[in-house]
């Protein structure tokens, strides 16, 4: 089957095995979105898929940093979710918790894409976060992608 039938199938017939619920903080708080995590049917990676809205208005398309931090604790404005996940302390950009940029078009995004590297049981508890500017792949420790605008505590689908 051909990648782009895969995901289409996968996403739209099939029961996500973690999700997360991103929300905006302070700065946007109208910032709303849903990111799933499907298991490849290979059991080897997953496919991430994230839906968000209300994104920070720009007068062009822009891309916005987006991670998977340590900790599952989107409190006190994003400041508990700790670093990029990263347990083979590795140098940025090769943390296992750096995704791909969303791409930012008039205030909303969708993005699907598959990463070897992850498993769901890698992600469960941890935090998927959305930054204010675009990562730029070099910077040490996270890309200098800004601040934290929008967090989600990713979770088992029951």
């Amino acid at each position: 089957m051909n990648p782009n039938a895969l995901f289409s199938t996968l996403t739209m017939t099939k029961i996500p095995e973690a999700y997360a619920v991103l929300r905006g903080g302070s700065k946007y708080p109208s910032i709303i979105g849903t990111v799933n995590f499907y298991q490849h049917r290979s059991g080897i990676g997953i496919i991430v898929e994230a839906s968000l809205q209300h994104l920070p208005p720009a007068t062009a398309p822009t891309f916005l940093g987006f991670h998977i931090h340590e900790n599952g604790n989107c409190s006190d404005n994003f400041n508990h979710t700790d670093m990029h996940y990263n347990p083979q302390n590795a140098e940025h950009p090769h943390h296992l918790g750096d995704l791909i940029p969303i791409f930012n078009s008039d205030g909303s995004a969708y993005v699907a894409f598959y990463d070897s590297y992850l498993s769901i049981s890698d992600i469960m508890g941890r935090s998927v976060i959305l930054h204010e500017k675009a990562d730029d792949f070099t910077t040490q420790p996270s890309g200098n992608s800004g601040d934290k605008i929008g967090c989600g505590v990713i979770m088992a689908v029951n």
